[in-house]
């Protein structure tokens, strides 16, 4: 059955147009972001003892006392990042039950901050970074949650 011409151009041009914007680009992207920025393609998967724990990317749910919360008031709790007040905030709580200064725990803080907009804009930490921070260099306390 042959189909007219009115309706076999066009669909030509749609069966083409899915093939290259459906498929063959999408492939083409993925391939140059894995040679280019695998760290990134692959979802910036954090590894700790050569084990992958996590994402930079998505907030994980540390909920023991001795680690850093991520925020429980946002709207879908998946964002990694805190306000350095928010982390102010938690060392009471973490340095009771570690026995870890809240100077040294502010200090840490401190040295793992970022700015939005370079300097110009808020600072925060990225959980993940903080705790994993903490397991590594205090593994007499941290060891039994690993």
């Amino acid at each position: 059955m042959k189909l007219p011409e009115n309706v076999e151009k066009p669909l030509r041009v749609a069966l083409v147009s899915l093939l290259v914007c459906g498929l063959l680009f999408p492939l083409a992207v993925t391939g140059i972001s894995e040679l280019v920025f695998p760290y990134q393609a692959n979802g910036e998967q954090v590894t700790l003892n050569n084990t992958t724990v996590g994402s930079a990317l998505i907030a994980q749910d540390f909920n023991a006392s001795v680690f850093f919360h991520p925020r429980n008031s946002s709207a879908s709790s998946v964002d990694p990042d805190i306000t350095i007040g928010d982390a102010y905030g938690q060392i009471g709580r973490i340095s009771n039950a570690t026995g870890i200064s809240g100077g040294t725990l502010k200090g840490i803080v401190n040295s793992l901050a970022d700015s939005t907009l370079f300097f110009f804009g808020s600072r925060y930490v990225n959980i993940i970074s903080l705790n994993l921070y903490l397991i590594k260099h205090y593994p007499s306390i941290y060891d039994r949650y690993v």
